[in-house]
Parts: C-alpha cells; structure tokens; sequence
C-alpha cells in the first residue's frame, strides 16, 4: 500500500484459507498485526507459513464456535475479518446440516464476541445471495429469490443471508461496527478444485491434457475476480467509515459462459505450456451433483457503491487471471 496507516491488531477468521491467506500479506505488508484462526478444515497452513517468519503475524488452530477462544482474540484485536466458512458447491450439497451449522453459529459466535469488545467487523458473504435474480447487474438492495428448501443446493444462500441479517441486526439493535462484502466468483493461486471452484479445475484438467467437465450446457455465465484485486477491496472498506452499515459488492463486471470459460482455458495452457490434449465434456447437472440442481443463469455485480467510496477498481483481466493460476499450478502438476 502507497499511503501509511495507523498500525491495527487484525484478526482474520479462515485465515490460511485461499482468500484469508492473501488477505493476511495485504494487511502485513500494510504493517499490522496480524493473528490467523483456522480450523485447517479447508484452509492450509502451507499457505501462511511465509508470513509467520515475521513477528507480527500468528497462526492458531481453532474454530469459530469455540466462544473462549474467540472471546480471548477478540478482546485483543481493532479488526475482525470474519472470512470463515462451509467452502464449495460439492460440499453445500452433500453436507447441507454441517454448512448451516458453519456459517451461521460460526458468524453469530463472532459477532457475540465483537459485540462484547466493541470491534469492527468485516463478513464475509457471497453473490449466491441473490438466488435466482435476473435482473443484471446485481445491485445491493435487490429483491432476491432463492430455490425451495427441498433443494439443498439452496442453504449455502440461505445461510450467508441470515449471516448479513444478523450482521445487520448487530449493527441495528447493539451499534457494533460492521460491513459486509458479497464476493463474486473469486480466483487465483492457491485455490484448490477440490471443492467445485472452477478455473482451477479447468486448469488441472488441461494441464494433464485430461478432460475439462462443463456443467449443465455450459450457457451460465461468470464474472472473474483475482484474488489480489478483492482483498484490496476488502482492506479499502475497513478503513472506510461511511462503509460500516452497508452492504458492498465485490467482483467484476465481464462475463464469460462457462462453455467458453472451459476453451479458454484450453487455449491459454497450450500457448503457455504447449501442452494439447484436453477434452471439454458437457456433464448434466444431475450426473455432477444428483437429481434436481439448480443454478444460477447469470452473475454480475454492480460495483458503484464500492467504488464511490473507496474508488475501487479491478485491475486484473481475465487472461492475466488465467496465467496465473496456471502459473501457479505448474508446480503443482507433472506435464
């Protein structure tokens, strides 16, 4: 970061995950302490371990519904980035009871704390909030419709929803100081295809010149964030006071359909690696997650209220995004 700031004790929440990993070195190298709690569920310390070197960072193995442990960190801490969470559409779908129980006792568990201590926090949510909406671009204070609850697809939504109600709640009934981000779909190193993130699992697919698995027909479109320009977005707003309150989205505003998305891919690894081979093959919904699922047609945000208060803007394009992740990957992946 160019401009100095007054140096914060920053808790991150998920914090050896994918984006709690990248957030940490932003605030590190903005000069503030920083403490890490991760259950190591999904996140990996692997991730973090080139920060720990550096006396203001500390990595615990803990959850978010331990209240102890959470009261302890919060009482020592000027920031709360609450980025802990059920990670995944395969997850959401096939361990629905354990993704409600994560995101909401592990967020209402954070917000008790940072009530009693009186701390900022950040929460994180996602644009899977706004359902079934058509209208684009996704503005903050759209209605939204989501699926029945017959589809468990639709507790990953429902769940981060009440999480910005009791966000809110908490700002409403006891002032505490908080801001909420929705991420859109959000990329870069150190993302795993383990859980259904998509590039990186076109990525692995192409570079062992496998097959890239579409699903559904590969119409539904995305727009694609590095990694990089959102933790920049989420640090800007907690240094923002006429955030704290409001509801932010964070993410880009250039589709791409998946089908498409799958060909690039294709093409980027063979120009930067000449590795050819792969394959595309369109799976149907309930071949990749079973009877019924349903998805979103289309996602894109509208950015103007986070960038009329921070002035934020995306840097990175779509082919500077895919480089690095099959950059990143390469070490990763014998070709």
């Amino acid at each position: 970061m160019s401009a100095a700031r007054q140096q914060r004790r920053v808790l991150v929440t998920g914090g050896s995950g994918f984006v709690g990993s990248h957030l940490a070195e932003r605030l590190v190298e903005a000069g503030d302490e920083v403490t890490l709690l991760d259950n190591f569920t999904t996140g990996r310390p692997d991730n973090v371990a080139h920060l720990l070197a550096d006396g203001r960072v500390r990595l615990i193995e803990g959850d978010v519904a331990d209240h102890d442990k959470l009261d302890e960190l919060a009482r020592g801490s000027d920031v709360i980035f609450h980025l802990a969470a059920a990670l995944g559409v395969n997850f959401v779908v096939e361990q629905p009871v354990q993704t409600i129980r994560v995101n909401v006792t592990g967020t209402e568990a954070v917000l008790d704390a940072a009530a009693r201590h009186r701390v900022k926090v950040l929460v994180a949510s996602t644009s899977e909030v706004y359902g079934k909406g058509s209208k684009l671009p996704f503005v903050e204070d759209d209605d939204v419709l989501i699926g029945p609850t017959s589809r468990s697809r639709w507790c990953y939504a429902a769940s981060k929803m009440l999480d910005e109600f009791l966000a809110l709640g908490y700002y409403t009934q006891y002032g505490l100081p908080v801001v909420i981000f929705r991420l859109f779909n959000t990329v870069g190193p150190r993302q795993s295809g383990r859980y259904g993130m998509v590039i990186p699992r076109f990525v692995e697919a192409a570079l062992r010149g496998g097959e890239l698995h579409v699903h559904g027909d590969g119409s539904q479109s995305r727009c694609f964030m590095h990694v990089q320009d959102a933790v920049r977005a989420i640090d800007g707003l907690s240094s923002c006071e006429d955030a704290v309150g409001k509801v932010f989205n964070v993410g880009t505003n250039q589709p791409i359909s998946i089908l498409d998305l799958a060909h690039r891919v294709q093409e980027r690894v063979a120009s930067r690696t000449g590795v050819h081979g792969s394959t595309v093959r369109i799976v149907p919904y309930s071949e990749a997650y079973g009877p019924g699922f349903e998805d979103m047609a289309a996602r894109v945000p509208c950015t103007d209220k986070l960038h009329s208060l921070t002035g934020w803007r995306s840097f990175w394009d779509l082919s500077s995004i895919l480089d690095h992740v099959i950059d990143s990957m390469l070490e990763d992946v014998t070709v």
